[in-house]
């Protein structure tokens, strides 16, 4: 039989209701894969094999009598370490944090819980998401199974990792500047940032609207299938539609034909673009012409949103470490520490305006593009994965003589679309040549998370199987 593990949760339920095998038997998978790749990896706060196992047991006795809670019963997640867990510990990546049990469930668990989905334990992050690096004060580095010696992509480390490597089916991750679409495209897995409001939060982010939450998986099916479940209404979160979401995973398999995208290589400001990385997106882009879609090369040039990614962001990260003695502080990933200290001489003004006027003016930038065009699709990083534990890449790293001493410098193409709330998602589109995954990004208007991943879900299809195998390879490379 092939490894349970690696089952995607379409195919775990055909078993499940087929009686091929049983939640507790795929679970067993896991937690075996979990033995033997966390301690290279490091993906995982802590694992819950007590919890796990009681609920793929009550989980197979469902599926035995034919009264199981839906499609996800009995599918394997895990959770990031700074979502709502109900019982357990909400460390966030750092060491400040109180080793004390959380008393409730946020809402995207409290989802996963009543679709019967089997919770396996807590995911890794940098210290309160603030870098998209994979390593933190509280948990050390976590490492890339493609090569060890390079980093997973933060903040959702631990979520794209796992999803890599077969150890659990869902991941749910978060996205304040590309906390989920970064990790994705380093390790060649699948990761939907939604548009805002789509997925409930509670407690909200002290990022404010640039947090989302969202799914990370192997295919963009499980994605769909996950974002359907996260997506309930959840009464606590009063920026939420709250609305029922559609069946995600029952999009259209039409052809592309009549969809307009739009190309654009570097947004109008990417400095630096590595070109195996611009070729590779070329060769998507006329691959989504292949398919019938109108792809047009664009050029968006809008400016740098940077600056107010640099109000916003470090406003919330003055605001998380108020709670903690300054003295405290040098316990911080030194980078946090510095955004927070920047963070506390920001005016209430400026952040209204960056919130208002400055992020309304971009929105209506790409809001004229999305006249045209019905995507855009971009690369997701200018880079393979960078070096593990670092911040910044070394001089040289991907041809590059300097990088700057800000990491949002090596991720142009996420936060203008935090800043901008809309659904974005990237999936693998190639490998460079040391075998390190490039993802493609593809971003829609806001509210179209259909549409999007109705595309990636028909690029992913025409992919040849080679290139987008990540879980062999990751598993060979591990």
């Amino acid at each position: 039989m092939t490894d349970l593990a690696s089952f995607s949760a379409q195919a775990l339920t055909r078993g499940y209701r087929s009686g091929e095998f049983s939640p507790v038997e795929v679970l067993s998978a896991c937690l075996e894969r979990i033995e033997r790749f966390e301690p290279k990896v490091n993906a995982f706060v802590f694992v819950d094999r007590e919890g796990a196992l009681n609920a793929a047991q009550v989980s197979e006795r469902r599926w035995r009598r034919g009264d199981q809670l839906g499609p996800a019963d009995g599918v394997p997640a895990t959770i990031k370490d700074n979502i709502a867990w109900s019982g357990f510990p909400n460390r966030q990546g750092s060491l400040l944090t109180a080793d004390l049990p959380t008393a409730f469930d946020a809402p995207a668990v409290a989802r996963l819980k009543e679709a019967g989905s089997i919770l396996l334990g807590k995911t890794t992050m940098p210290e309160f998401g603030w870098k998209g690096a994979g390593d933190s004060p509280l948990t050390g580095i976590t490492r890339n199974p493609w090569n060890l010696s390079r980093t997973s992509g933060g903040s959702s480390a631990g979520a794209a990792v796992a999803a890599l490597l077969g150890m659990g089916a869902f991941h749910l991750g978060t996205d304040g500047a590309g906390s989920i679409r970064i990790p994705a495209s380093f390790c060649g897995v699948v990761g939907f940032k939604p548009s805002y409001g789509r997925v409930p939060s509670y407690p909200l982010s002290a990022m404010g609207g640039l947090a989302h939450i969202g799914p990370i998986a192997r295919s963009v099916s499980d994605v769909a299938a996950m974002l359907s479940i996260i997506s309930r209404p959840d009464h606590r979160d009063p920026t939420a539609w709250n609305t029922l979401p559609p069946n995600y995973q029952e999009i259209s398999d039409q052809e592309l034909k009549g969809l307009r995208i739009g190309c654009s290589i570097d947004l109008g400001f990417a400095n630096h673009v590595d070109p195996v990385v611009a070729s590779a997106v070329k060769h998507a882009a006329a691959e989504f012409a292949r398919l019938g879609a109108s792809v047009d090369e664009i050029d968006l040039a809008i400016e740098d949103p940077k600056d107010i990614l640099a109000t916003l962001w470090e406003a919330g990260a003055a605001l998380i470490l108020r709670s903690y003695a300054r003295e405290d502080w040098s316990r911080c990933d030194p980078g946090m520490a510095r955004a927070a200290e920047r963070g506390r001489a920001i005016s209430g003004a400026n952040v209204i305006e960056a919130l208002t006027r400055k992020r309304v003016e971009l929105s209506a930038r790409l809001n004229r593009v999305f006249e045209s065009y019905d995507l855009i699709i971009t690369p997701q990083m200018p880079t393979a994965a960078l070096p593990a534990g670092m911040d910044i890449p070394p001089a040289g790293f991907a041809g590059v003589d300097e990088w700057g001493n800000d990491w949002t410098n090596w991720s142009p193409f996420t936060y203008p679309f935090n800043i901008t709330q809309l659904p974005a998602i990237s999936v693998p589109c190639a490998l460079d040549g040391e075998r390190m995954p490039i993802g493609l990004q593809i971003v829609g208007p806001m509210r179209a998370d259909e549409l999007v991943l109705f595309a990636a879900r028909a690029f992913e299809a025409a992919v040849p199987p080679a290139v987008l195998d990540t879980a062999r390879s990751g598993l060979e490379a591990a």
